[in-house]
């Protein structure tokens, strides 16, 4: 049996597991833990404390086996669980997405999240210039890798979308030869915006989506969408209220974080038949 930790940011759920504790398939690991939990993915943390501040190696697996790059969410919580176990309040952690500086104040994390990038390669998507406002399966699709890559469409109403049903057609699109988030916005009144993701990997729309927070805010701000031209702006998911500030050339991504429960998951679960 491993161990594990559980935490939440904004309803983002993610089991947290020492790597020093070794998992022989750690896709079928995470397909069982997201099973059994109601995760949405498993974060496997290798500690490096003799650096300062202590580093951690990031390896998000999401409920598919698949890995994802970055995750905003779950850097926050693995940030807090490093922080926590160091007795810090400043964490470094690699990821395949680069290396992100995260603070941590109490339960709010706020994680350097890098550069956004809307440039076709980055992304990727297939086109010869950036992706902006393309009509794409009925919406209006702007297209900016944020960790990891996120088709954005702002619509009058996120609760008037059947997500479920209409963003497979934009998250395996042509366009998107590695697939794409799906992640729609709408105004808040307040001057920031509610949103909605389908996440690549999970396979259906979390409760929240770091990264999708701040694809909505970076692209907000390419369209001259701000208010005021502010930079730092609410995003709200249905789990919870992130904060995002595009002011520099790196994007900051803030809000809370909740440790829910420990236990113990089978070292070496089955495989799923179809997977």
């Amino acid at each position: 049996m491993i161990s594990h930790d559980q935490f939440h940011g904004t309803g983002n759920d993610f089991a947290i597991v020492d790597a020093a504790h070794y998992v022989p398939d750690r896709a079928a690991f995470a397909e069982h833990a997201c099973a059994t939990l109601g995760v949405d993915g498993v974060l496997f943390l290798a500690v490096e404390p003799q650096y300062t501040p202590p580093r951690a190696v990031m390896t998000l697996v999401q409920p598919d086996g698949s890995t994802a790059a970055m995750c905003g969410n779950g850097a926050r919580c693995a940030a807090r669980w490093v922080a926590e176990r160091e007795g810090v309040d400043t964490v470094m952690l690699d990821t395949q997405a680069g290396t992100r500086r995260a603070e941590v104040d109490g339960d709010t994390v706020t994680v350097e999240m890098g550069e956004p990038a809307f440039d076709p390669g980055a992304v990727p998507v297939a086109r010869d210039e950036p992706m902006v406002e393309e009509s794409l399966a009925g919406f209006a699709v702007t297209a900016v890798n944020t960790g990891v890559p996120h088709a954005v469409a702002f619509v009058d109403d996120v609760d008037g979308v059947d997500l479920d049903a209409d963003a497979p057609a934009v998250r395996h699109h042509d366009a998107f030869p590695e697939g794409a988030n799906v992640t729609l916005a709408s105004p808040d009144g307040e001057g920031g915006f509610r949103q909605r993701t389908f996440e690549r990997g999970v396979e259906g729309e979390t409760q929240s989506c770091g990264t999708g927070a701040v694809a909505i805010a970076v692209v907000a701000a390419r369209l001259g969408l701000l208010d005021n031209g502010r930079s730092d702006v609410a995003v709200r998911p249905p789990g919870g209220t992130l904060r995002v500030d595009v002011s520099g050339d790196r994007a900051l991504l803030t809000g809370p974080t909740e440790r829910e429960d420990s236990g113990e998951l089978e070292r070496r679960p089955a495989r799923r038949v179809d997977a």
